[in-house]
């Protein structure tokens, strides 16, 4: 539990001060290694809030990031559960 706790506060300090390609790194690391890791939704969303413009290019999105999360999430537990690989319980 002490492990995933400073993760979380790893992840919020990248966001915060790192660049967003870390910070996504990092989510996905959590999202792989921790069972529902709803903390990356969270914090990416904070992300959005924090930084987050509307994208042209993204059809005037603003909240790229937690879209993005939540299918990197639903991906990832949709793989661990067909997995033959164990992570962290």
């Amino acid at each position: 539990m002490a492990v995933r706790i400073v993760f979380s506060i790893t992840l919020l300090a990248s966001i915060l001060f790192l660049p967003f390609w870390v910070s996504v790194l990092l989510a996905i690391v959590g999202m792989v290694f921790f069972p529902s890791y709803f903390e990356a939704i969270l914090i990416l969303f904070i992300s959005d809030l924090l930084y987050g413009v509307p994208e042209a290019r993204y059809f005037d999105l603003t909240f790229v990031s937690l879209i993005l999360s939540v299918i990197l999430f639903l991906a990832i537990q949709f793989l661990k559960k067909r997995s033959m690989f164990q992570f962290i319980q």
